[in-house]
């Protein structure tokens, strides 16, 4: 398979700039700093069985839906999306999910959610409204996927989830074809990491140099990557507490590079 990824955005909870904040990263005129809520969009385009056979379909997913989700779609032209796959529960990773009525209404089904059991409880309260029995019209039409450590097949895309630690939460990073993707993690087991072996592009999160209580801290994200081995790493998830986008990358070694919000890669599968 094929897959493109297009990072949707790249910043931590409060986004970047953040609101009220004067520091050299928030006041920054470059592009590449202005952040919104981490999540991506992944295209998998499978490879053709044959000249004589229609094309498989392609499968796109997205991976957390925050805050700024419609905003992101707007702004990246998304038409179509297959499938949400959620990390975990926090407000900037589900925080859109209302936006959804939108690809509701274009497609006529209900959005596939995959979530672990503990994040589709947290959905249920916070939009008690999409799961009620007696629904007002225009409500988002969701359909929830119970999702484990166990791998898993969007269409015909396998997936395998990944698991980690956000300090004490319990998360899920992901792993589709040669691509990997961890954000928010702290702590996470060796036999886990082990899973993103051999994955062409990986792309971990930090927040800052300093250590952080749920985060991992700029140095523990490079030690990550440099375990797993990839090609090409990416950071993202970043905070404004981290020099700007063209300081950091100029420091960091060409292998593993900050993304930007708008960054599109090209992946053999």
């Amino acid at each position: 398979m094929r897959i493109q990824v297009t990072f949707l955005g790249t910043g931590t909870s409060s986004g970047v700039p953040m609101i009220g904040c004067q520091c050299r990263v928030c006041q920054s005129p470059d592009p590449k700093d202005k952040r919104l809520r981490a999540s991506v969009l992944v295209e998998i385009q499978p490879d053709p069985v044959s000249s004589a056979v229609a094309p498989p379909l392609s499968q796109v997913i997205l991976i957390d839906a925050g805050p700024d989700f419609r905003q992101q779609m707007l702004t990246y032209q998304v038409h179509r999306l297959d499938a949400i796959l959620l990390t975990h529960e926090h407000k900037d990773h589900v925080a859109g999910l209302d936006d959804v009525r939108a690809f509701n209404f274009l497609s006529g089904t209900p959005m596939p959610v995959y979530a672990e059991q503990r994040v589709q409880t947290a959905l249920r309260k916070e939009y008690d409204y999409v799961f009620a029995e007696q629904k007002y019209p225009g409500a988002p039409e969701i359909e929830l996927h119970t999702i484990d450590e166990k791998p898993f097949f969007i269409g015909g895309t396998p997936v395998i989830p990944v698991r980690a630690m956000h300090g004490p939460l319990p998360i899920l990073g992901f792993r589709i074809g040669s691509f990997g993707y961890l954000t928010d993690a702290k702590t996470i087991d060796y036999k886990e990491l082990d899973k993103f072996r051999g994955v062409e592009v990986f792309v971990v999160s930090t927040v800052q140099r300093k250590t952080h209580r749920t985060h991992f801290a700029l140095s523990q994200a490079m030690a990550v990557a440099e375990f797993v081995g990839a090609r090409q790493t990416y950071l993202t998830h970043l905070s404004h507490c981290i020099e700007p986008h063209t300081e950091l990358a100029a420091w960091l070694p060409r292998w593993i590079q900050p993304a930007y919000d708008g960054l599109t890669l090209f992946i053999p599968g």
